[in-house]
């Protein structure tokens, strides 16, 4: 049996944290993490966590902090892994790293010769930082989970994203996968809301002048429709604005774009300002800017459903029958 509960919160998504800490009506360990001036990062806890059950928030995404500095990827992902040692060395009863979205998911197999698959490195290198169990929203990819020799528990927005659109009620509409990856989770979306369900095929075509160019083909009815575009996450917006461009030339009335991960790299957010959106949803589960807060944008908040699969994993009741109920 692990000791009391403890939330520890690294740079990358402080509010994140501190929503959780409120609803667990737990307070954040006290931790100075910072960088030295040749770029080393450290961390120091303010008070002991022996023995303790300690929950560690840190998504390993690119982030903007508000005093203008950047952190990249790779920052907030050795800053986790640092916070993973310090607990470790600090005799922390158990730690379980979350990780709201996971960085270099998308490094995921060998697709071509001589590359790595990061998403395994990442996994190796935070089972042998220290931690007991992983905690993460939505991976890229679901066979993530199987990297890592550690417990994993990956949670949807599926759930949150499904309700809120439920609730709008939006007449003759339709999900769109935006490519054919995206279809399993689509045909999924489409099903939570009972509507149909379109896919926008990619191919390339081979141009007289011996030039490809890419010709996209809709699977499905879209006329006149209002229709919903869901995916895991936007990163540079290209496949999902084009998409909206060929939506609107085949017919669409209303588009919606839905997506659990707002990574939005540039140029997304001028892409995005580009194309007729009526509305944009995503989570909190990596921090946006004022820049690239839109104002058709909605964000909903992922630390209600987080805050209680932490609770649920301190208790040691199953976190699947939280979906089940």
């Amino acid at each position: 049996m692990y000791g009391e509960i403890a939330l520890l919160s690294g740079t990358a998504n402080r509010p994140l944290a501190e929503a959780i800490s409120r609803e667990l009506k737990v307070p954040l360990i006290g931790a100075d993490v910072f960088k030295f001036p040749n770029q080393n990062i450290f961390c120091r806890l303010h008070t002991s966590v022996r023995g303790k059950d300690v929950f560690v928030i840190q998504p390993t995404c690119a982030t903007e902090h508000d005093d203008g500095s950047l952190a990249s990827v790779n920052d907030n992902l050795m800053e986790l892994l640092i916070m993973i040692d310090t607990l470790r060395r600090d005799s922390a009863g158990r730690i379980t790293a979350v990780v709201p979205y996971y960085g270099y998911g998308r490094t995921d197999k060998k697709d071509q010769p001589r590359v790595p698959i990061t998403a395994r490195l990442v996994a190796d290198l935070i089972s042998a930082a220290g931690a007991s169990r992983f905690l993460t929203l939505d991976l890229h990819a679901g066979q993530i989970q199987g990297f890592f020799s550690i417990p994993v528990d990956e949670l949807t927005a599926f759930h949150i994203l499904s309700e809120y659109f439920r609730a709008k009620e939006i007449p003759d509409a339709a999900v769109i996968a935006a490519d054919i990856g995206a279809t399993k989770r689509a045909r999924n979306f489409a099903a939570a809301l009972d509507i149909p369900l379109a896919i926008i095929e990619k191919r390339r075509v081979q141009r007289p002048d011996g030039s490809t160019a890419k010709a996209l083909n809709v699977i499905g009815d879209v006329q006149g429709k209002n229709v919903i575009i869901f995916d895991d996450e936007i990163d540079t917006a290209g496949t999902v604005t084009q998409a909206i461009i060929f939506l609107k030339a085949s017919g669409a009335n209303q588009v919606y774009v839905c997506a659990t991960h707002p990574i939005f790299s540039d140029p997304a957010v001028e892409r995005l300002c580009s194309v007729d959106i009526d509305e944009i949803v995503v989570t909190d589960t990596v921090p946006l800017p004022p820049r690239k807060r839109l104002t058709n944008m909605a964000v909903l908040s992922v630390a209600p459903l987080l805050a209680e699969v932490i609770r649920r994993i301190h208790l040691g009741i199953s976190v699947g029958a939280l979906f089940n109920e």
